[in-house]
């Protein structure tokens, strides 16, 4: 078995065999995903602009939100155009090479998202907790390394995933059940020993959301300490109404992982294992701006602001 590591792969190109194999639903499911992506794009580009253009939009927290609009749009921009294409192509391969791109990329963008959602946590926590001294501990050389780090490490780590799962060998079984090239799926092909490869995943997996999650937990905690103290009804509603749209994200997020990853793997089964890939892959990186803006009224102001902007220019 020790040999099998070090077998070059005869493994050229993969099968991605997709949400259904049923061909009355392609072309249903392609509106449907055409239409989440379509959204997707639109709200996290245009939180984006609105935070890069507003100049009442330049603080801390919408600093995070923009990088967080970023890397929505980043990893359903990997998963969703494949997809898409997969819906109404007739042989549904992706090539060994874009196989490990996709890994690589979408597990970079996904680290990043879970440890940008405790930094969030983070800047709650000091705008809260600490509101007098919150541009002095937020201040821009902080804010760049809070974002710089989840991003080297999520690079990183990924980047060691990637290499250790593609150093496997894949000898004759190239279907992949997924609608994409995902790590689990990828280790069922394989005709190499995988139980390394499963405990750097279950390592690495562990690792990034117990920390990213004790970091939102203990954040929230002072924050809810915080909000009890102050005396007026109209002081709690506004200290906590600044935090709704980053718990309502934090919530769905971590909640979907968790109902994803962590329930017994006698109750898996690979129907509800794909819509739970579906939700935090495309349907979560749609929801966030809608989040972020709808209950957001700086974020409606400026909004307005860049639309009457645009209508005098015209």
């Amino acid at each position: 078995m020790a040999e099998a590591n070090h077998t070059k792969s005869t493994v050229k190109e993969f099968i991605l065999f997709g949400i259904t194999d049923r061909p009355d639903l392609q072309v249903p499911l392609f509106v449907v995903f055409l239409l989440i992506y379509v959204i997707t794009l639109t709200g996290n580009l245009g939180i984006i602009v609105l935070i890069r253009t507003d100049s009442h939009l330049r603080t801390p927290m919408y600093f995070f939100l923009s990088h967080l609009a970023f890397v929505d749009l980043c990893y359903s921009s990997v998963i969703a155009p494949k997809m898409l294409a997969n819906f109404l192509a007739a042989k549904k391969t992706i090539s060994y090479n874009a196989c490990a791109a996709q890994l690589g990329c979408f597990l970079t963008f996904m680290i990043t998202e879970i440890f940008l959602l405790a930094v969030m946590a983070y800047d709650r926590y000091v705008a809260i907790c600490n509101p007098l001294l919150y541009q002095t501990i937020m201040s821009q050389k902080v804010c760049i390394q809070l974002i710089a780090a989840p991003y080297i490490y999520s690079f990183s780590v990924a980047l060691f995933q990637t290499i250790v799962t593609f150093r496997l060998s894949f000898c004759s079984a190239n279907v992949i059940n997924h609608f994409y090239c995902d790590d689990v799926p990828l280790l069922e092909l394989s005709c190499s020993d995988t139980s390394t490869k499963q405990i750097l995943i279950y390592v690495f997996a562990g690792f990034g959301f117990i920390c990213s999650l004790l970091i939102v937990l203990i954040s929230y905690i002072f924050i809810l300490s915080a909000i009890l103290r102050i005396s007026s009804a109209q002081g709690r509603h506004k200290a906590f109404s600044t935090c709704v749209s980053h718990l309502t994200a934090v919530t769905i997020f971590y909640g979907t992982l968790i109902f994803m990853y962590l329930k017994p793997r006698t109750n898996h089964s690979l129907g509800t294992d794909k819509f739970a890939s579906v939700f935090y892959t495309l349907v979560i990186p749609m929801l966030n701006p809608l989040i972020y803006s709808l209950r957001n009224k700086e974020v409606k102001g400026a909004l307005k602001r860049t639309v009457q902007r645009i209508l005098v220019v015209l």
